[in-house]
This record gives C-alpha cells, structure tokens and sequence, in this order.
C-alpha cells in the first residue's frame, strides 16, 4: 500500500476543486460531460448543496453523480456513507462519490463496496511514487511529470490512482468501465516508477 500523506493543507474551496479538475480529467471521453460546484440539486424530501456534481451519458442511459469532500482530520466513518446513500436515493443520482483527506474506516469501505459508493482518499502526487532503493524515500524528479494531487481510490483490499490525467480508475469508479485496464507498473531493482494500483 502506498503511503499516504493525510497533512492536506487545502481550504475546503481548494480541495473541492482538485476533486473537481479529477474528475473533469476523465470527462473527455463521455459523452455530454459536465461537472459543478457547490450545485442545489432536488431531491424528494428537499434540497441538496452537493460539493460536485457530474453529469454524463453512457451505456445508453443519462448519469447523474454526488460527489462529497469530507475536509475533516478524521476517518469517513459508515455512517457518512450512508447520508451520502441516502441524498442519492432522494436525488434519484446513480452514483455516489465520497472523497477524504483523512481516509475511510473499514466499516465505511465495506458498506461502500456493498453499495456501490466509491470511496477516494485525495493525496499529494508523490503518494504514487515508489523506489526499490534502500534508504530514506527518494523523492520524484521533474522528469516524472507528477500531478499535485491524486486520488487513491479505494475498493475492496485494493487502492487504484485517479488523477486529472489518469481517467481509467475513475471511470472504472463511476461504473461505467468494467476491466481493469492499467496494469501495476514494475520496477526494475534499483529503479523507480510510478505505481497506479495497489494492494492494501
């Protein structure tokens, strides 16, 4: 499992938009793609302020997803999700989004994954950076072309990398790509690579 830093030091509006521009990334290739911030969606029992929303078609149908961004120190806990479970129904979304600086309790990634709720830890870029060296952690070069900022999806025992350039994970996320189409990066002994996906 990479190591995730949890010292995210974003205003609540910041981290709202880096969640946003991850998003956004994997966007170009759905059709009618369009995202908001801070949007009032209805729902049967009220309004919602949703921290993002997006909105796609795909599999011949119209997709509607709540996008939550817990700002908070502590772990998202079951019960978040399920709030977040409940304005979906209300809204009559099909996908829920739940994004944490401070990252999920097992209880959260459990009913999560029964739900179809996807849970993202948001990280800095290096949290996708990893050497075989021995020694204290190198950290990336320029050449590497890193983003700021990630999301590590979580899912089951596994953590799979979402970025603004990156949109394989996050379609996958969305539930609208089925395979697994990035394979873990291997490094040779001594040499450094970026890894997307992870056991934890």
């Amino acid at each position: 499992m990479p190591k995730i830093e949890e010292n995210i030091t974003l205003t609540p509006r910041q981290y709202e938009l880096v969640v946003k521009s991850i998003l956004d990334g994997s966007g170009l290739s759905l059709e009618q793609y369009s995202s908001a911030h801070l949007e009032k969606v209805a729902g049967v029992d009220g309004q919602y302020i949703i921290d993002v929303t997006v909105r796609f078609s795909a599999l011949g149908a119209d997709f509607l997803v709540l996008v939550e961004c817990k700002h908070e120190k502590r772990r998202v806990e079951r019960q978040d999700v399920q709030v977040l479970q409940a304005k979906m129904a209300s809204a009559g979304a099909q996908k829920g989004m739940l994004f944490s600086i401070a990252g999920f309790q097992q209880g959260a990634i459990e009913y999560a994954d029964v739900h179809g709720v996807a849970l993202v830890q948001l990280a800095t870029g290096s949290s996708t950076w990893v050497t075989r060296s021995a020694g204290p952690p190198m950290p990336p070069p320029p050449w590497a072309q890193i983003p700021e900022y990630v999301g590590w999806w979580c899912h089951g025992n596994t953590m799979s990398v979402m970025s603004s350039d990156i949109g394989e994970y996050t379609l996958m996320a969305l539930g609208v790509a089925k395979d697994d189409p990035l394979p873990v990066k291997k490094a040779s002994p001594g040499k450094p690579s970026a890894t997307p996906h992870a056991k934890r």
